[in-house]
């Protein structure tokens, strides 16, 4: 079966029908929100990127994201609290395009990080996670740097193990425990440092979408065409995208990298 827009809108209707929702479909943007009658709150889907992965997964890709909306949507209804609550404060690394506020209009907490990239923080509710705003942070009497200084802290408290690759001379590091979390491992400078140590070429990163991070060691200019190529096409599967750009890291900074791909049987 061919899938198109239409009849994944269709198939996500279906399975998330709620008498207290609504669908809103953009078809100029290709997107579905999935909407709260009650509260206004939503959350609003890509659907290229979904129909990029049921390609690959087919069923499951479908199943992820129905899990994540009705999670998601469980989540907004109740509110949260950040005191007691300290072990549980995650940075999260988004596009520049992500929304700067929420569904109220509230502002967001969030950092620069690179021209591609901004950081925001989240309190992790078990099987899904709650953007930090204005409002949340009046209500618990936080101030931004004891965010910051929490989250930071908890990031650097995730495992780092990274699965190993060697292709065309080129050694490429995957970290993916699928925790919500691994591209936020990018903020840890510690586990950055040590990957250094271990680079021999020029370290190359890249977050493609929220649950991988990419390390490369590049020996070889082919090197940059495998990693733009790996990196889009994990951009193009991920749940949460965040950017199909690569960066240089040096001395502790981040340089987008833009590759003009090659055809390498040629």
């Amino acid at each position: 079966m061919k899938m198109n827009s239409i009849k994944m809108k269709n198939e996500l209707e279906k399975r998330l029908t709620n008498s207290n929702r609504i669908f809103i479909f953009d078809k100029k943007k290709d997107e579905l929100r999935i909407e709260n009658k009650l509260t206004n709150k939503g959350i609003t889907i890509s659907l290229p990127g979904i129909i990029a992965r049921w390609e690959q997964q087919k069923e499951k890709a479908i199943d992820e994201v129905v899990y994540y909306v009705e999670e998601g949507l469980q989540a907004m209804e109740g509110d949260i609290q950040l005191s007691g609550s300290e072990k549980n404060i995650f940075p999260v690394i988004r596009s520049t395009s992500f929304p700067t506020e929420s569904e109220e209009g509230i502002a967001f907490l969030m950092d620069k990080h690179t021209a591609e990239t901004r950081i925001y923080y989240a309190l992790d509710l078990g099987k899904t996670y709650r953007l930090i705003d204005a409002k949340v942070m009046e209500k618990e009497g936080w101030i931004p740097e004891r965010i910051r200084e929490t989250a930071l802290f908890n990031v650097r408290s995730l495992p780092t193990d990274v699965k190993i690759d060697t292709v065309a001379g080129n050694i490429f590091y995957f970290l993916n425990k699928n925790d919500g979390y691994d591209a936020s491992r990018i903020l840890n400078e510690a586990f950055l440092k040590r990957m250094v140590k271990q680079i021999e070429g020029t370290m190359a990163v890249a977050v493609p979408h929220q649950d991988v991070l990419i390390i490369a060691d590049i020996r070889n200019e082919t090197g940059f065409d495998i990693l733009a190529e790996m990196t889009m096409s994990f951009f193009a599967s991920g749940r949460v995208p965040i950017t199909a750009l690569s960066f240089l890291y040096e001395n502790g900074e981040f340089e987008p990298i833009f590759i003009l791909g090659k055809n390498r049987n040629k």
